[in-house]
């Protein structure tokens, strides 16, 4: 595989506030360099089932994992195990709830933190945190540019074709501030300050980029339901490949068969929903 693709998912992030608040990123789609489009989550519009289904192509319903309280080994194709298939490097620095999803579950603290399996199925090289003790006055999250420096060292060391970079910071700061006040304006400034030098290197290095949320949140810090706050989100995409108008509204589910079509890996039979990008 001589291709490379990285997707960086900024956890619980409505379309409103990407629009408005992430300027960095809207320059880059002012000048012609990366291209948004509305992306609408799953339902349920909860974290770890819209984890599930990024990676699967496939609804909760499907794939079983229902919410944050019910994490397990999946048993679909998924994004690593195909670009594993077709002889691609795969990396995730995130959450332990994908190391639970795609290597193996229960996650353990010590033998999970940190591996690199080369000869991995699935994710070859993963960092994970588990934000245990999380709550609306602890967040127990790491620094992003922390989790955007062990990405790129990944990168760096491995050669990774596939990379999955995943931030809890402003779904945490939403569940605690809602969305509309002037903690969350400058959370997510200074997440689009931290990202902006890290795209450059990406892209530098060669890497097509998707940057993203798994759902948005509402303006009472809430999701999981169809309200179009907490499904609606942002998709900035910076590579050379065609995409749909502007105005269309992308799936979910739309997400893992384009990573694999991008990087030349086969898309199982279980990934109904076809391409957004050429």
């Amino acid at each position: 595989m001589d291709r490379k693709l990285l997707l960086i998912i900024i956890d619980g992030v409505p379309w409103r506030n990407w629009r408005r608040l992430f300027g960095n990123l809207e320059g880059w789609a002012d000048t012609g360099e990366a291209r948004v489009w509305k992306i609408r989550s799953v339902l349920p519009s909860i974290s770890a089932s819209c984890y599930a289904s990024i990676h699967t192509g496939v609804t909760p319903a499907e794939h079983g994992c229902t919410g944050n309280g019910n994490v397990f080994r999946l048993s679909q194709p998924d994004v690593f195990s195909q670009v594993r298939q077709a002889g691609g490097i795969t990396g995730a620095v995130a959450h332990s709830f994908w190391s639970e999803f795609f290597n193996r579950a229960p996650f353990d603290f010590v033998r999970d933190v940190e591996y690199d399996e080369p000869g991995s199925d699935t994710i070859c090289h993963g960092r994970f945190h588990s934000m245990t003790g999380y709550n609306l006055t602890n967040q127990m999250t790491p620094s992003d540019v922390d989790l955007f420096a062990t990405l790129t060292m990944l990168c760096n060391r491995f050669e990774l074709n596939y990379g999955m970079l995943h931030s809890c910071t402003l779904d945490c700061m939403g569940h605690r501030f809602f969305h509309d006040c002037q903690e969350m304006d400058h959370a997510c400034a200074v997440m689009d300050e931290m990202l902006a030098p890290f795209i450059h290197r990406w892209r530098a290095a060669g890497y097509e980029i998707i940057v993203t949320a798994d759902h948005g949140q509402d303006d009472r810090g809430h999701h999981g339901g169809r309200d179009p706050l907490q499904q609606d989100a942002a998709l900035y995409y910076f590579g050379p490949a065609e995409g749909p108008a502007p105005d269309t509204v992308i799936d979910q589910l739309q997400l893992a068969p384009t990573i694999l079509h991008r990087l030349g890996a086969p898309v199982p039979d279980t990934m109904k929903a076809g391409s957004f990008l050429s």
